[in-house]
């Protein structure tokens, strides 16, 4: 089945390069958007977002015990412990939603439950401290307000449907897995694995430290003055933590994990980019579907308006914090305020390039279930607060 797959998407490929009518203006901006998209990607989120993420990643599936997985997202764990953590991690990792994908492959690998590890996957990028900040600084409070609650109650919505829904399929996984003891084999005390994991989490957060929206003052400018001298610090921190607690095998098997990774999700990710790009195109750049169809599709709070700006956000793909300025201009062509929150509550988490990886992660059922789900809560969501605001 894997082979016949292959031979399809080869196929496709083929067909789409020898049919597409590159000649024609519109095809051909959209390839070059394709294109840009990447490079826009590459030069603002691979070096600070995905290669930490990916280190980070293989930490989890080198250092971190199954057991310890277990105890905390594992499918029998208490729930209300599982989904606390799960649905408040995007407070601490201010990721996007394919930064946020390595990560979850980690988790969900190591035997964290559907349920947990899905609700850990929306809350990471959903639940950003800062962009739920200037949402509410550029949108208005009550955007912000309803973006944070909603991304909140999301996470553990989408967590609890998914564990219903592939209960029996959880279990099977489960099954026959050896729990060992947290302390088994171990080489550091707990708060030694506590310091480098927060020490590694920490350098993604501040190396992928957006800029603040121009007339931003405070605390997030300063950090932002400082973020590569706190980045730098932080790196030799990490350092001098390797050379004293880890032996030489470990670091090994950390690079090696981590690289695993890497070859599973860049490919992919790099397939989804180009395929946004050439669709959707960048904020403000045209592509093969026009930027004022969507504009006139999602005025209002019909249930269709709201519909459309969760698929459309779905699929979109959006850095941290881009959506903000993007709504923005949307509100300002006459963009609904229901529309503009299910938006705001799909688009970050989903996308097309982490909706191609999330099917070799955790198949294509897992995957459609989840991004159905979103979609779903999102339009529901909107349409609610479209009534109550309007």
């Amino acid at each position: 089945m894997e082979e016949r797959t292959k031979l399809l998407v080869i196929i496709l490929i083929f067909l789409a390069v020898y049919y597409l009518p590159w000649n024609h203006p519109i095809v051909r901006q959209s390839g070059l958007e394709a294109f840009m998209m990447l490079q826009e990607y590459a030069r603002q989120h691979v070096l600070t977002c995905l290669i930490p993420a990916f280190f980070i990643a293989g930490a989890i599936a080198v250092f971190i015990s199954q057991a310890s997985v277990l105890k905390y997202f594992g499918a029998q764990t208490n729930n209300i412990l599982s989904y606390s953590m799960a649905s408040v991690s995007g407070t601490v990792l201010a990721v996007c939603s394919c930064t946020v994908l390595p990560i979850f492959a980690g988790i969900y690998t190591r035997g964290a439950g559907i349920g947990p590890a899905t609700a850990f996957l929306y809350s990471g990028p959903a639940i950003n401290v800062l962009a739920i900040i200037l949402t509410a600084r550029v949108l208005g409070w009550q955007l912000g307000l309803a973006r944070a609650v909603g991304a909140i109650v999301f996470a553990v919505i989408v967590g609890l449907l998914m564990a219903f829904i592939f209960r029996r399929e959880d279990t099977n996984r489960m099954a026959g897995q050896i729990y060992l003891p947290d302390d088994d084999g171990r080489l550091r005390t707990l708060l030694q694995d506590t310091l480098y994991m927060l020490t590694i989490v920490l350098i993604l957060i501040f190396a992928a430290f957006a800029r603040p929206a121009p007339g931003t003052a405070g605390l997030w400018t300063i950090i932002f003055a400082a973020k590569w001298h706190i980045t730098t610090a932080l790196l030799a921190a990490l350092a001098v933590m390797l050379k004293l607690w880890f032996t030489k095998d470990e670091m090994v098997n950390w690079v090696q994990s981590s690289w695993g990774f890497m070859k599973q999700v860049l490919p992919l990710l790099t397939a989804g980019v180009l395929a946004a790009g050439f669709l959707l195109g960048r904020p403000g750049y045209p592509a093969l579907i026009p930027e004022h169809y969507i504009h006139a599709l999602i005025g209002g709070n019909s249930l269709w308006a709201n519909l459309f700006a969760s698929v459309s956000g779905a699929l979109m793909y959006f850095a941290t914090l881009t959506e903000i300025p993007i709504l923005q201009g949307l509100i300002g062509s006459g963009m609904g305020q229901g529309p503009a929150l299910a938006l705001l509550l799909a688009g970050p988490a989903l996308s097309l390039p982490n909706m191609i990886v999330l099917v070799g992660v955790i198949g294509i059922k897992k995957t459609a279930a989840f991004c159905a789900i979103v979609v779903v809560a999102a339009t529901i969501a909107g349409m609610g607060y479209g009534w109550l605001v309007g």
